[in-house]
């Protein structure tokens, strides 16, 4: 068997060598020196153009066909169906720039292809072009930044009503903490240097309005319909409060607070049986079962979207927004700070 093979490596070592004389032979034959250019090479590579144009364009297609489906659901805020208005015309202007300048690339190396008969035009400068790339671009980016601008002008505008739900974000190395308001509807002040086992997020005690206010460690319940003004603060670096579904994402700056408003528009439920929800969660857990992991279900995330450290990947929260009813039948359940710090 050895001698077999090592007999099969010398005959295709031979063979490959009578390959290559044959090769060398046929150059010999050639009325023009190999390294020229012929005019049907020049047309074979132009019309390679064109196929190869024909399958690019055909292979983003079907791409976008293909992870569509893995992309975020609807929106569940109300500014953040603006967000996604103004994302998806920002995507449709980039597509239709993609298939034009690759269109014409393409289309060009095919139309311009080599040709002995065919003499270059030299062609310098043309003022009407240079005007025509320039105002063409700076208008639609103006128009794409005057929309954005006035998106983010309405969605950072002050509080619509007073009747509205104000919950801190509080963020350290390396979870999330969340703190309600009680009866009064104000957040108690706050002092980085009470911080302790049991003020984990430095509640000043001194300030009697913070008594009712609730921390909460766990999941975070917002009510449906309901303006919810966030107020970001963070211990130790810089952390970022991102809410995807609900398109709403802030920096948590340590020393300083920061702020974002939203009205939920889905509850928690509604979304689970959102048809595209359903269909992106059904991906999800059919590539999980691959990996022999268990089914999971939808549900609004906070996550940190600054890479904070070497745990970040475990700053995630569960949101659950439901109707207010329920909502205020959680929030009643919840011990304010006062009650909990004399318990402890």
């Amino acid at each position: 068997m050895n001698f077999l093979v090592i007999l099969a490596i010398v005959l295709l070592i031979i063979a490959g060598h009578q390959l290559l004389r044959i090769i060398e032979l046929s150059r010999g034959l050639k009325k023009t020196n190999e390294w020229r250019l012929t005019n049907s090479d020049n047309d074979m590579m132009g019309k390679a153009m064109l196929w190869f144009m024909i399958a690019f364009f055909a292979f983003f297609i079907w791409q976008v066909n293909r992870w569509i489906d893995r992309s975020l659901p609807p929106a569940a805020s109300e500014h953040g169906k603006l967000i996604d208005t103004l994302w998806d015309w920002n995507m449709y202007l980039v597509i239709l720039v993609f298939f034009v300048t690759n269109f014409f690339l393409f289309y060009y190396a095919y139309k311009y292809r080599g040709n002995t008969k065919t003499v270059a035009k030299f062609f310098p400068h043309d003022t009407r072009l240079e005007m025509a790339w320039t105002v063409v671009p700076a208008i639609v980016l103006a128009v794409i930044i005057i929309f954005g601008l006035k998106y983010w002008n309405e969605i950072m505008d002050e509080a619509k009503t007073t009747d509205k739900v104000v919950i801190e974000l509080y963020a350290k190395q390396f979870d999330w903490t969340a703190r309600y308001t009680g009866k009064d509807g104000k957040l108690g002040n706050t002092d980085y240097r009470q911080i302790s086992g049991g003020n984990s997020v430095g509640m000043d005690t001194t300030d009697a309005l913070g008594n009712d206010d609730v921390i909460v460690k766990g999941d975070i319940h917002l009510p449906l319909g309901k303006e919810i003004e966030l107020q970001l603060r963070s211990r130790d670096v810089i952390h970022s409060a991102y809410l995807p579904h609900f398109r709403a994402q802030m920096n948590c700056v340590p020393g300083m607070i920061t702020y974002f408003k939203f009205i939920p528009t889905k509850t928690t439920e509604e979304m689970r049986k959102d048809p595209y929800t359903v269909k992106m969660m059904d991906g999800i857990n059919r590539q999980r079962a691959k990996q022999g992991k268990e089914a999971v279900i939808f549900d609004y995330l906070l996550l940190c979207n600054k890479i904070c450290g070497a745990s970040h990947y475990n700053m995630q929260r569960n949101i659950i927004v439901e109707s207010e009813k329920d909502y205020n039948a959680w929030l009643a359940k919840q011990k304010g700070f006062k009650t909990v710090a004399e318990k402890k």
